[in-house]
């Protein structure tokens, strides 16, 4: 089929583009051969294409089992935009009511429907189930297929049942796509899909028209946020924060100081939540504030600034929902205000959610994932591109690559932080070490006597310093986390090099120097 087809003249007609992104092109002649498909294609890199231009050119109907009403408003509205046919795209989920669900199954019975966005948990009905045996499907399209593994950022287990329920329906191609996926994320899927055979498409995680910066959260953040989003007048941004309230009072916080901005969150009505969504889609408001809710699937290519108030919760949440940055390929920044308490309060969550212990147990890893991340002293995109199992050189324009200041010599106070690790025998957390290495006289101290410790009090610096030297030096890899729930240190190869006086310890601890200060007059 693929020969009779020009591709090229097709992606014209329908979407008016005149060339294919990177791998856009081989994926959809792949689908159209009948071929099932994995596809990991990082934010912005086009992957709704790789499943709206074959639904247009197969007959029958291309059933996408997505994850979010808001995402399938937007891709419905969209397509509906490309085609002048009415019903080319539909989707079935609980915002609607029988009469409109029976419009869509006369639209796509009658062979009008190309498209149907469906929510997996509307797919294991049994009255969807029946229909959709009736209707002629070309193929599957799962969209973030992460979703189904346990080892994903954002595990939902209605999606262990798309197989299942796929065998019942009717076997047919399927598509699997994801921004954010590790080597072990990816073989989940495709076990789970059945589709280990599938041709493989990976797009490079490297986002080189990005900058990322890791920022110390200071004492007035809102502040900061309003001088930086002041110094890029007109420019369209997210700022993500970590609950509802504190995006409803930033949004109100910038509006009082001339800030053209809005609120997004799910405790939102659904009418005013649309409706802020639509603003900033049409260039109404510069500024969108919101919860994480905010974002998937939303095809805004402008963006030219996304700020994490507080940190991520995880490496694959966060280069997600930083990706939503110059989608267009212009410079944009992705900045996150970095603060240890916002961390603590993510391993809380942890600890009291009801989460069974294995799923804990990720959490904690993916938790220590960003924990180095804020803490590295390596390039900040090479630090997510192989967290992803790839590799790029360093990118030379993120926070740290343009440090400009001098790498001072820690291997003294570094030597003090290993050796008393040592001490310790990997007994304790980094809290305890930081508060033997200064001093501390509280009731932990006096109970394991730790004034008997040769290292005790040896650092002369704050609780807090002691602390993010310990990160940095797990971060670095000289020290090592070992268990989840409570993590304990321990000495790496690198951190006995150290201690040996074989290896030096560097840390960059001057400011950020830049082009333009981003936070700062």
């Amino acid at each position: 089929m693929t020969k009779e087809i020009n591709l090229t003249e097709e992606l014209k007609k329908y979407f008016g583009f005149d060339t294919f992104k990177g791998n856009q092109k081989a994926i959809i002649e792949n689908l159209l051969a009948g071929k099932d498909t994995f596809v990991l294609m990082p934010t912005g890199g086009g992957k709704s294409l790789c499943y709206q231009l074959p639904s247009l050119l197969l007959d029958g109907t291309a059933v996408v089992i997505s994850p979010l009403i808001a995402l399938m408003k937007n891709q419905v509205d969209a397509m509906r935009n490309f085609s002048e046919e009415d019903g080319v795209a539909h989707f079935i989920n609980s915002s609607l009511n029988k009469s409109a669900i029976d419009q869509v199954k006369t639209d796509i019975l009658s062979g009008k429907t190309k498209l149907l966005y469906v929510a997996p948990e509307s797919l294991t009905k049994e009255e969807n189930i029946e229909f959709l045996k009736q209707a002629k499907i070309s193929f599957y399209a799962v969209d973030e297929a992460h979703c189904i593994s346990e080892w994903g950022h954002d595990f939902r287990p209605e999606y262990r049942r798309i197989r299942p329920i796929i065998n019942e329906i009717g076997s047919h191609p399927l598509i699997a796509l994801t921004a954010t996926a590790t080597p072990k994320v990816q073989h989940d899927i495709q076990k789970n899909l059945g589709m280990t055979d599938s041709a493989v498409f990976k797009s490079s995680f490297n986002r080189p028209n990005l900058y990322y910066e890791v920022r110390p959260k200071t004492q007035n953040v809102d502040k900061d946020i309003i001088r930086y989003i002041k110094n890029q007048p007109g420019k369209s941004g997210i700022i993500y924060c970590l609950s509802r309230k504190k995006v409803e009072e930033l949004a109100e916080t910038l509006k009082v100081n001339g800030i053209n901005a809005l609120p997004y969150h799910a405790g939102m009505d659904s009418a005013t939540r649309t409706q802020n969504q639509d603003a900033f889609l049409l260039e109404k408001v510069d500024v969108i504030v919101a919860t994480i809710a905010f974002g998937m699937g939303i095809d805004k290519s402008n963006v030219r600034f996304v700020v994490h108030a507080s940190s991520a919760r995880n490496i694959e949440s966060y280069y997600q929902e930083a990706g939503r940055a110059g989608r267009d390929g212009e410079e944009s920044e992705a900045v996150m205000i970095y603060h240890p308490g916002d961390l603590h309060q993510y391993r809380y969550f942890i600890e009291e959610s009801d989460a069974d212990q294995k799923y804990k147990e990720l959490q904690y890893q993916k938790f220590q994932a960003i924990t180095d991340y804020v803490n590295t002293g390596e390039c900040l995109q090479q630090f997510i591109v192989r967290y992803f199992g790839q590799d790029c050189p360093p990118c030379g324009k993120c926070s740290n690559c343009l440090n400009q200041g001098d790498l001072k010599d820690i291997t003294t106070d570094a030597q003090k932080v290993i050796a008393l690790v040592y001490e310790l025998d990997g007994r304790f957390g980094k809290n305890v070490v930081a508060q033997c290495l200064v001093g501390s006289t509280n009731q932990r101290m006096q109970e394991m006597h730790a004034e008997q410790y040769e290292h005790f009090n040896s650092l002369k610096v704050s609780q807090k310093e002691a602390v993010s030297l310990i990160d940095y030096l797990i971060a670095s890899g000289y020290l090592k986390i070992e268990g989840t729930k409570y993590p304990l240190l321990h000495v790496t190869n690198r951190g006995w090099d150290v201690l040996d006086g074989k290896a030096i310890v560097k840390r960059r601890i001057s400011k950020i120097q830049k082009k333009k200060q981003i936070f700062d007059e």
